[in-house]
Parts: structure tokens; sequence; C-alpha cells
């Protein structure tokens, strides 16, 4: 597009908003976007500096994109990361992301007094959850190991490892992803996963998504929505409906407890 102008015009002031328009009708979907926010970003910069006086691409709509449909994680996918998580905080790590859907920063940011073993409750980004059974037993080996390897640490953190256990500050999130690199289950995908899983055992509900997991409006009907198209596919029908049985440690494939919330 740069080039074609160039042959044209001696300077990007000459640029006009019916140039822009008329490129942007030869491309569609993610392209269209892709190059408007390209152009917003050159001519803003030009305007910025003062080598243009108006912005061709201004009041332009970039359009909502559209996104596809939410796919579940195939069994294998998720026994391979259960696989790769042998340490009792990897296995926590992975627990939290794929049974209660906490985002990796959510993960870091966890503190001792946020795992309420007396209530069986775990508090996440001040969500309140049932502590399931699993999560439990992962979370009470992993407070056996903390107490064992770092007695004497004062980090509040529930996560620790051996660089954050000398100060008070969080573990990063490529400490807590690092166990799953590579693999296709990542702490993203199971915990996008779960979510789906939801959405599939419970219905197509947004509000109940909504409620459990503390979505915004537009997340939750996204994955409503895909549970409600995976739902409606009948060849996958008897595949999706059915809560698979994964579970975050080796030893406990069949443990998750799926909708558990």
């Amino acid at each position: 597009m740069l080039l074609e102008w160039s042959s044209r015009y001696d300077h990007l002031r000459e640029v006009t908003r019916d140039d822009v328009l008329a490129h942007l009708e030869t491309v569609h979907g993610s392209q269209r976007r892709s190059m408007l926010i390209a152009l917003r970003s050159l001519f803003g910069r030009a305007k910025k500096s003062g080598t243009i006086f108006e912005d061709p691409t201004s009041r332009i709509r970039v359009g909502q994109q559209e996104l596809g449909i939410v796919q579940p994680l195939a069994s294998e996918q998720v026994q391979s990361s259960v696989s790769a998580a042998t340490r009792p905080d990897d296995r926590l790590i992975l627990a939290l992301a794929a049974v209660h859907a906490a985002r990796t920063g959510a993960i870091c940011r966890l503190q001792l007094d946020d795992l309420d073993i007396g209530n069986r409750r775990l508090t996440v980004d001040g969500r309140v959850c049932p502590l399931d059974a699993l999560t439990l037993r992962l979370a009470l080996a992993w407070l056996e190991y903390r107490a064992r390897r770092w007695p004497d640490t004062a980090n509040p953190h529930l996560l620790v490892n051996k660089q954050t256990a000398l100060a008070a500050g969080p573990i990063s999130g490529n400490s807590a992803a690092a166990a799953l690199r590579g693999q296709a289950a990542t702490l993203e995908k199971l915990r996008v996963d779960r979510q789906l899983e939801e959405a599939l055992i419970h219905g197509p509900d947004p509000l109940h998504l909504a409620e459990v997991f503390g979505l915004d409006e537009k997340t939750a009907i996204r994955y409503a929505n895909s549970a409600r198209q995976l739902l409606e596919q009948p060849a996958e029908t008897a595949t999706v409906a059915s809560p698979r049985t994964h579970g975050p440690t080796p030893a406990e494939h069949t443990d998750r407890p799926s909708g558990s919330r």
C-alpha cells in the first residue's frame, strides 16, 4: 500500500481518507483489522511529530474482531501436561488453573491466608471458591514441601521458590508456567478449558459462568455461545456433552471435579 502511494504522492500529507478506505475494501477480517491498526500507528506517529497535519485514518472504525468457537482440549493434551507437572508446586499450580480457572497472575499473587483449610475455601483475586478434595490434597503436599525446603521463609505468598523465599514478593509468571512450557495444554489453555467445561456440563448459561468464575459479560457470553455451538454439533455431542475425566496429578487422573463449584 505504501509503495503504491509513493508512486502517486510525494508526501504522506497527500494521502486522503478515500485512499485509506479504497485499500481497506480489498481486505477483510483480521487482515483489514491489522492493516488499519498499522496505518493508525503510522499516521498517529506522523501527526504527533508534525510530519502530517491531518490523520486520514481518524474516525474509521476497526470493527469488532470475530472470535472463533472455543474448542475443548483433547484428553491426551491434558495428560501430557499432567505428566510434565512433577513437583509439588507445579502440581498445585496446574490444579489452580485446571480446576479453579485461575489466571497465572492470580496464582502468583495468592497469599497463604487465601488458603482456608479449616473451612475448605480458597480465595482467588477476591473470588471465594470451595476447596475441592484434589486441590486440598495438592495444597497440603505443597505446604509440607515448602515447610521442609524453606522453614524460615517469611514470604506471605502461597507459592515461593529459591529466589522469592528470601524476599517477600511473588514468583514470576514465567516460573509458574515453566513446567508446562512447550505443552499444548498450557496454564492459560487449561483455564479456558475449565470454563468451557463448566458451560458444557451445566448448560451454556452466561450468568452461571459469570457467577462461578467472575467473568465479565462479554467473556461469559463467548463461552456460552461456544458451548452451545459445540453441543449442537451432532457428531460431537456425545463427546463434549460428557465431562472429561482428567486431573492434575498422574496418580489422580479421575479426580478432577467437573463443575465442583
